[in-house]
């Protein structure tokens, strides 16, 4: 994996990952597809939205389908008929999330299976030659994710396992070769909760590991918007310039605006797709809730200004009736547009950067996503 920095403003980034499955322009959203799917959308239709890459999940995948059926397809590439870059999560959060079901020690972590409760243990060895057998074009380190809030002790023990587990990681990425003949790039997490101190000693140390990348994790997890904002600053001033940061798990439009000013490169969320599943459709002058009786006769595109096959055939009208007849083609739909606007989001972010005018176009787009009609009744 290459990275390559186009364009600055202020700290705001414009660059160019490429991978053996191809290129990815940054700042970038990348769609969830946990289980090898992303929800209620097909590939095609990922690829005419112009997703550059998606996220997959280690734990998940390797309960279901598992890696045996994986490595016979010949990668999770193949599997799904994907060509693009994919990205795996080590499953760190998702164990984190098993409060009541995992155990964690210096060697791994002992889980039970969210599904039929069957007991299982990651270690950060493992988790590489699981992301190996899977194919993933970045691969993550396992991590904890400490929960919010924490206290300092806590959060220090946790963070330097995490420090630890990352320095096993790349040494067992590093005498275990690639499955498929494709390159395959391993990031490093910074954690150490809203703690300033433990996030710099944490990126610190990641940085002399010198991994590929480096994600900031554990943030979003219920901390004010304001830690988050500030923490990513303080991570991103010790992080190398010449290596893409992901700011894991977030988040709204707004969110990603803000910390591509920070100079976060990569992101993804569940909340666009989810969201839409909902009802909750993103636009140009902010969130609207499909369902609500205003549209009930609105003949107009969910947003007049997109360009996705939703707004381009569909209206305001008929997307709330699909929802009021509970029809599987409203959340089709309604995720087509979601992520569309997002990945439109980052590609126009690029744009501003590259002309040097980010920081001002940045608050415009602020000022019209302040409109948010999700609490209206219906």
């Amino acid at each position: 994996m290459k990275f390559k920095l186009v364009a600055t403003d202020g700290k705001a980034r414009a660059g160019v990952i490429t991978t053996d499955h191809g290129e990815i322009e940054t700042p970038i959203f990348m769609p969830v597809g946990t289980q090898g799917s992303v929800k209620a959308i097909e590939q095609r239709e990922l690829e005419e939205i112009g997703a550059q890459i998606i996220l997959g999940n280690t734990y998940h995948l390797y309960l279901r389908p598992g890696t045996e059926i994986l490595s016979s397809a010949g990668g999770l590439h193949r599997f799904i008929h994907w060509e693009k870059p994919i990205l795996t999560d080590s499953g760190g959060y998702q164990v984190y999330s098993l409060t009541d079901l995992r155990k964690i020690e210096e060697e791994g972590v002992t889980f039970k299976s969210h599904l039929d409760g069957s007991t299982h243990f990651f270690s950060p060895e493992s988790v590489v030659v699981i992301e190996r057998q899977i194919g993933a074009d970045i691969m993550m380190v396992l991590d904890e994710c400490t929960p919010y809030p924490c206290d300092r002790q806590y959060a220090t023990a946790s963070n330097e396992l995490t420090v630890r587990w990352a320095e096993r990681c790349k040494e067992a990425f590093e005498i275990n070769p690639s499955h498929y003949g494709h390159s395959q790039a391993l990031f490093g997490i910074v954690q150490g909760s809203t703690y300033p101190d433990v996030r710099e000693m944490s990126a610190q140390k990641l940085v002399q590991l010198d991994f590929d990348g480096y994600a900031i994790g554990g943030l979003a997890v219920g901390e004010p918007l304001e830690e988050m904002y500030r923490i990513t600053g303080i991570c991103e001033s010790i992080l190398p310039p010449s290596k893409p940061r992901y700011l894991m798990g977030v988040g709204t439009p707004q969110n990603l605006l803000e910390s591509i000013e920070r100079g976060i490169d990569m992101f993804d969320c569940v909340l666009p797709t989810r969201n839409g599943r909902n009802s909750t459709l993103f636009t140009h002058r902010g969130s609207v809730n499909i369902k609500n009786a205003t549209y009930k006769s609105d003949f107009r595109p969910v947003d007049e200004l997109c360009t996705c096959y939703t707004c381009r055939t569909f209206t305001r009208a008929y997307l709330r009736h699909l929802f009021h007849v509970k029809e599987i083609l409203a959340l089709q739909l309604a995720t087509i547009h979601n992520l569309a606007f997002y990945l439109w989001l980052m590609k126009e972010a690029r744009i501003q950067i590259q002309a040097s005018r980010y920081g001002a176009w940045k608050s415009g787009m602020l000022q019209q996503l302040q409109h948010d009609s999700t609490t209206e009744t219906n």
